[in-house]
């Protein structure tokens, strides 16, 4: 492998799932799952492919009950191709004997190369080469090239490519049990001579999804039609040593695209007039250099070759094309069906990367929540609240698609789910729309919808704070935080934690905020946003008095994670590990013993340390000594201390914050975490759940640790603030950003010297503050070299 590739060497169909995620190719309006293209869905491979925001909603019969669930769709598939001597069976991996094969992902080129030699015995191999891509200047097309070299043999190949339409959601095990057939009404036809044509529908949503497919070969091509696939032949006639190549160019359109009107002729009109192969690769090759010269990211060694994968996820599945759609993260990207396809707070971990590189992509992220803002002001009306809640998990309309019941593989048992009172998802969502409008200096933005995402977020919050006349403080009940592990009180008779200290924490950070904004309003905005929503002095005094006197509880000198927290139990947590040795997964491990995870002092993922990943230790501080409350260097190492022993690290995200924490603590075991958060998908530490779909925040936050997390860098009242922190395994590095207008500054920290380049432009000089209280202007077309403080 070098630093632009990431290559699987051997068939190891153990590990397929895992490779065909990783090897996703995608442009952030559709994806396909690395999966070759011979080989159908079963239980080695998975290739599905899924474009953005295509959900469909079913019910389904689940331990005698009704439950409803939306999932991103697995769309029909336009990979088939497969191939075989005549009257042999079709050769695939699992079938034919394998002399040689090795998958290279190209990633300055988002191309996936695969190379397989098939033993056709008596000294004969067949050599198939195939290229693909999913193209990046045209977000509706995609392409394989196949190549076959006959060696030891002359004769005949037949090969058959298909669209194929009877596909099912069918990747995720544990979700078998659900309904999984989205799509009806298949059919297939016929546009010319080498073009055929599938159509579908969705059964709920009723989403029109076109594929139209034109294959091209030095022999005859034969279409055919059995629903629900359109198949096209052609028999090759192979020479020993010679090469023959075959191609097949497919555009995909779906009824929730913009300027057409009809899907189906628009995908049969796209690939009539597409190019062939390669005419189609130059566009889709200057697309890549583009994208990575606007992403440049410099980190030398292993680490920077899996950061640079991570960043080739990331943009396959967040394009400069995501910004023409009305779609959210998806937790587990465009790669697999884990999680449904579902938003969650991830967005929180991927937007303040986004934000100094593809700005316009935050925009459209959060305009999709903006859009869902009625949505949220009714789930919040329905709960008995005022203002906007917005949901844990969503899909296409904005409502709350937590699942009710989740399975416990280890006992086999349906269990209640009470994710969806992870409420702090509203203040994931302010804190988004505040970096975006810092790092983009999107004023417009910022007093339109961003203050309305505010305002709301915030009107629900203190409507969710109740006053506490013994603690003469205001408290926010029955809520779960981001550990997940614990959503109740021990042998409590219903859900819900109080005063979970992110959660409370985050909200004054929110309301905070959002009086900053509506005081900075223009007085005629400022009026017409009170008018609308019937805002007025009364309510804003209230905000400002929760926002100084929300409960944050504390035991044994370190902020508890919930009230109540430190009257759990301890756990064996060495008994444990040596009785299972992976106990990521505690909650399960527990359930299954008959015990619960409610009982203990342990954490699936960072819960209160996520304060030290938002926000900056003075930041932190001063949220603090608003709230009247101490927090001073030695409670934060002591708080970091307590959790970092009491935290089994379910979750892709926990190593991340973790190392984060650590690094600005300048404590040496940051860089285990770190390695963590960096070897989570490629070396599937969860155990089979990468095979299901990447982890998208995971992969952003990695980027975003280097970014902004080891520069210090925050983007705050017009300028830049820069305070490094040293990590001897990451001490050389550089990356270009996009701030206020100005493209492509450079960054490059190295051997304690910072330098910044500023191209060559029109606009204002860019302000950097550094930790020694030093403040400097950096003209366009200048660099300039600052030591750093030790």
């Amino acid at each position: 492998m070098t630093d632009w590739t990431w290559e699987y060497e051997g068939y190891d169909p153990d590990g397929a799932r895992l490779r065909e995620s990783l090897c996703t190719l995608g442009n952030g309006y559709f994806a396909s799952r690395g999966a070759l293209a011979e080989c159908s869905a079963d239980e080695v491979h998975y290739p599905g492919t899924y474009a953005a925001g295509v959900y469909n909603r079913l019910t389904s019969q689940v331990v005698g009950r009704q439950v409803e669930n939306e999932d991103m769709v697995n769309l029909p598939n336009w990979l088939p191709l497969r191939f075989r001597l005549p009257g042999e069976s079709w050769l695939s991996p699992d079938t034919a004997s394998v002399l040689e094969h090795v998958v290279t992902l190209h990633l300055s080129s988002g191309l996936m190369e695969r190379r397989t030699r098939y033993g056709l015995g008596a000294g004969r191999a067949l050599l198939v080469r195939q290229l693909r891509f999913v193209h990046m200047a045209d977000p509706h097309l995609a392409g394989l090239r196949t190549e076959f070299t006959a060696e030891g043999f002359s004769g005949a190949l037949e090969t058959e490519a298909a669209l194929d339409g009877g596909v099912t959601n069918a990747g995720v095990p544990r979700y078998r049990d659900l309904d999984g057939r989205h799509l009806t009404d298949v059919r297939t036809g016929t546009s010319s001579g080498d073009t055929v044509w599938l159509g579908c529908r969705t059964r709920t949503s009723d989403v029109r999804i076109a594929l139209a497919a034109r294959f091209t070969s030095p022999a005859p091509v034969t279409a055919r039609h059995e629903r629900p696939r359109a198949v096209q032949t052609t028999r090759l006639e192979l020479a020993a040593g010679r090469t023959v190549t075959v191609d097949k160019i497919v555009a995909l359109h779906t009824s929730r695209d913009p300027a057409i009107s009809d899907p189906l002729h628009a995908a049969v009109d796209r690939v009539s007039r597409a190019g062939d192969f390669d005419e189609l690769m130059g566009p889709h090759l200057t697309a890549w250099e583009q994208l990575w010269r606007r992403t440049e990211l410099d980190v030398a060694g292993e680490a920077g070759r899996i950061l640079r994968l991570h960043l080739f996820h990331v943009l396959q599945t967040l394009s400069p094309h995501t910004a023409d759609l009305d779609v959210g993260v998806p937790a587990r990207g465009l790669h697999g069906e884990a999680y449904r396809g579902h938003v969650f707070w991830d967005e929180l971990f991927v937007l303040p990367y986004l934000n100094l590189h593809l700005p316009e992509v935050s925009r459209a992220l959060l305009h999709h929540r903006h859009r869902r803002l009625e949505r949220a002001r009714t789930a919040a009306r329905d709960a008995g609240r005022r203002g906007a809640m917005y949901p844990w998990q969503s899909g296409s309309d904005g409502r709350e698609e937590t699942q009710q019941l989740h399975l416990n593989p280890r006992s086999g048992r349906w269990l209640p789910d009470h994710s969806h009172l992870q409420h702090h998802v509203g203040s994931a969502i302010a804190y988004n729309v505040w970096q975006y409008c810092e790092a983009s200096g999107d004023e417009e933005f910022l007093h339109t919808k961003g203050a309305e995402m505010l305002l709301q977020i915030s009107r629900f919050w203190a409507d969710s704070a109740g006053f506490d006349d013994g603690l003469g403080r205001y408290r926010i009940k029955g809520v779960v935080g981001p550990d997940e592990y614990h959503d109740a009180y021990p042998d409590a008779a219903g859900p819900g934690l109080d005063d979970n200290a992110y959660t409370n924490v985050t909200a004054a950070w929110v309301l905070t905020r959002t009086l900053e904004v509506l005081r900075g309003l223009p007085e005629p905005r400022r009026r017409e946003l009170a008018e609308r929503t019937g805002l007025d002095a009364g309510e804003l005094e209230e905000w400002e008095e929760i926002s100084r006197q929300l409960h944050v509880p504390f035991h044994n000198g370190v902020i508890s994670q919930f009230e109540g927290y430190g009257e759990l139990a301890e756990l064996d947590w060495r008994g444990y590990r040596r009785r299972y040795g992976d106990i990521r997964r505690l909650d399960r491990i527990l359930e299954a013993e008959g015990d619960s995870v409610n009982r203990y002092q342990a954490s699936k993922q960072a819960d209160v340390l996520m304060l030290g990943y938002l926000f900056s230790p003075a930041e932190l501080q001063g949220l603090f000594h608003r709230l009247g409350l101490s927090l001073d260097e030695r409670t934060w190492r002591r708080t970091v201390d307590h959790y970092l022993h009491r935290t089994s690290h379910g979750s892709t995200l926990s190593g991340l914050v973790h190392g984060w924490v650590l690094a600005r603590a300048r404590r040496a075991d940051a860089w285990t975490f770190c390695q963590e958060a960096l070897r989570a998908d490629i070396a599937d530490i969860q155990g089979g759940t990468t095979g299901e779909g990447i982890h998208l925040g995971a992969m952003a936050g990695t980027l975003d640790l280097v970014q902004r997390g080891l520069t210090g860098l925050e983007t705050r009242r017009g300028a830049l603030w820069l305070d490094p922190v040293p990590l001897p395994e990451l001490s050389s590095y550089g990356f270009t950003l996009r701030y206020h207008g100005h493209w492509g500054v450079r960054l490059r920290l190295e051997r304690g010297q910072l330098e910044i380049t500023v191209p060559s432009s029109g606009r204002s000089p860019i302000e950097v503050h550094l930790p020694d209280r030093r403040m400097i202007q950096v003209e366009p077309g200048e660099t300039s070299r600052l030591p750093l403080p030790d």
